[in-house]
């Protein structure tokens, strides 16, 4: 006796024409929110000199890390510059911060939810689960359905692979906070607002800078797959290389967002060990 296949691919595709027809103003509003805040960083970031925000990025990488980082800092930023990829790879970071900004508006209320609330907690994790485990690839069906191609779909994309860490190390952080001082807490009459924003999250705040690197980093990794489906910078040099076999175009691209993925790491890195060293 055979048993009849699930008609899964139906339901979805159902489910996504219904979308598409009733959801349509809301897609558009997003479209054109992520598409404005990725031009808005493009444009600013391409319209100062590369060697004055090079020196900017620099001061910034001293000030955060010290010297040996921003000597990094520079001399990759230079690389970049030297290779002719800084426009694109300022693309690149438009791109990213965006996701990155999203999802850490997205996810941190979302966990703050779940440590308060363990139904809450038992719903989205399964969620979280299927986000991080399905193939990326994935991800780029639906937003081109939803907003066609170009660079929104790829920060869509971008946001839900990326948000994941964000949502769970935010809920781990406030759900170590010592239960001793969060009595304590209760027992001088704070508020729930108070308890959070001024004994939880400060105490729970380096593990939230960790989901919001590990954010940033998977961010940076869409960057190839997204442009696949239009989005500009960087990963549109490296898809170009691998599609037309050129190994050297597709290595200066590749370096330019190694360098990029390493100045973000460790600039987040050395906050959340300053954010250590102050709580």
């Amino acid at each position: 006796m055979n048993i009849p296949k699930i008609p899964l691919a139906d339901w979805i595709e159902s489910l996504e024409a219904w979308l598409e027809t009733n959801l349509d103003p809301l897609f558009g509003a997003i479209r054109v929110v992520v598409g404005g805040t990725v031009g808005g960083l493009d444009t600013a970031l391409n319209s100062v000199h590369p060697l004055l925000l090079i020196v900017i990025f620099t001061l910034l990488a001293w000030f955060i890390g010290r010297w040996r980082m921003a000597i990094f800092t520079a001399i990759g930023l230079l690389v970049i510059d030297n290779l002719g990829l800084w426009s694109q790879t300022m693309q690149t970071l438009a791109l990213v911060l965006t996701a990155a900004i999203i999802s850490v508006v997205i996810g941190v209320p979302i966990g703050i939810l779940c440590a308060r609330n363990n139904s809450v907690q038992k719903v989205v994790t399964p969620l979280l689960d299927f986000m991080q485990t399905m193939p990326a690839f994935v991800y780029l069906l639906p937003a081109v359905t939803f907003f066609s191609l170009g660079v929104v779909p790829g920060v869509i994309s971008s946001i839900i692979f990326a948000i994941p860490p964000t949502i769970r190390l935010t809920n781990l952080g406030i759900r170590q906070v010592p239960a001793e001082l969060v009595e304590a807490a209760d027992a001088f009459g704070s508020t729930p607002s108070q308890k959070l924003f001024k004994l939880q999250l400060p105490i729970a705040m380096p593990t939230i800078m960790a989901g919001i690197n590990q954010t940033i980093m998977l961010s940076l990794s869409m960057v190839v797959i997204a442009s696949m489906i239009g989005a500009q910078g960087v990963g549109a040099y490296v898809y170009r290389a691998v599609t037309q076999g050129n190994t050297g175009v597709g290595f200066e691209a590749g370096l330019a967002i190694v360098i990029l993925a390493i100045i973000l790491d460790r600039l987040t890195q050395q906050v959340i060990r300053r954010t250590k060293t102050n709580g």
